[in-house]
C-alpha cells in the first residue's frame, strides 16, 4: 500500500535576485546603485475587539377605565426614567421614547418603550439596577444587546492590517539576519486576504438567549479579524555588526 505524498512545504520567505536595473541617471549625488537582491515574505495577524455599544429597552404600560388615568400612570414613570438616566450621564440623544395608546374593550391602554444607548457598560448596569429597584415589576427591562459601531469595525480592520505588515517586516528582518544580511526598504506590500467573523453590527434583534450572563453576551458580540499580507523588501547587503554592537 503506497503511503500518501507529504504535503508541499510552505515557503514563508524567498531570497531572489532582482532583475538587472536599467542604468540610473546621474544626478547631483551621482548614480544610485541598488543592491539587486530582494526578500519575499508573507505574514499575518489576528485581532479582536469587544463591542463598543449596548442597547437596553424598557417597556411599561397601564390599563385604566379612564384615558387620562392610563396616560398619567405611564407618564409619571417615563419622567422618572428619563430623569434618572440624565442624572447618571446618559445624553438626551441616546434615549428614544415611543408610545402607543389604544382602547381594549371598555378600558384604555397606554404602552411605552424607552431605548437607551450606552458606551459605558458600567453606567448601563447602574442605571438598570436603579430602575429595577425603584420601579419593580411596573417596568420590564430587556437584556442588553451589544454591538459595534461602523467606526469600531473600521478601526479593527486598520489595526489588523498594520499588525500583519509589522509581523511581515519582522519576519523579513529575521531571515536577513540568519544570512548575515541587512534589511532595506520595502518595495511592495500587498494585502492578500482578510477575514472577519463573530460579533455583529447595530441591529434591533439579538439572537442570544436570555439565560446568558453579561460577560457571555459581550463575548458573543466580540468581533475578530485576520489579515495576510505579502511584501518584498530590498536587501542592503551584509549586516554591519560593528555598528550593531556600538
Amino acid at each position: 500500500m503506497a503511503l500518501p505524498a507529504p504535503p508541499p512545504a510552505r515557503v514563508f520567505a524567498e531570497l531572489v535576485p532582482a532583475p538587472a536595473p536599467a542604468p540610473a541617471p546621474t544626478g547631483r549625488g551621482g548614480p544610485s546603485a541598488p543592491s539587486g537582491r530582494e526578500v519575499h515574505v508573507s505574514g499575518s495577524a489576528e485581532l479582536s475587539a469587544g463591542p463598543d455599544r449596548a442597547r437596553v429597552s424598557l417597556r411599561l404600560g397601564s390599563r385604566k377605565g379612564a384615558a387620562g388615568a392610563a396616560r398619567s400612570s405611564v407618564s409619571r414613570r417615563l419622567q422618572y426614567i428619563a430623569q434618572s438616566a440624565r442624572q447618571r450621564g446618559v445624553p438626551e440623544e441616546n434615549m428614544t421614547v415611543t408610545e402607543d395608546f389604544s382602547r381594549v374593550e371598555n378600558t384604555y391602554q397606554m404602552e411605552a418603550e424607552v431605548c437607551m444607548i450606552f458606551s459605558d457598560f458600567g453606567k448601563m448596569q447602574n442605571v438598570c439596577n436603579l430602575l429595577i429597584e425603584k420601579l419593580g415589576t411596573s417596568v420590564t427591562i430587556s437584556p442588553p444587546h451589544f454591538y459595534h459601531t461602523p467606526e469600531a469595525i473600521d478601526t479593527l480592520r486598520r489595526q489588523v492590517c498594520v499588525a500583519a505588515v509589522g509581523n511581515t517586516r519582522r519576519k523579513a528582518q529575521e531571515v536577513c539576519r540568519l544570512f548575515g544580511q541587512s534589511l532595506g526598504k520595502p518595495l511592495l506590500i500587498r494585502e492578500e486576504e482578510t477575514k472577519e467573523w463573530g460579533g455583529h453590527m447595530d441591529s434591533h434583534l439579538s439572537n442570544a438567549p436570555d439565560s446568558l450572563t453579561l460577560q457571555e453576551r459581550i463575548q458573543n458580540a466580540t468581533a475578530y479579524a485576520s489579515c495576510r499580507v505579502f511584501a518584498v523588501f530590498e536587501i542592503k547587503g551584509k549586516e554591519n555588526r560593528r555598528i550593531k554592537l556600538l
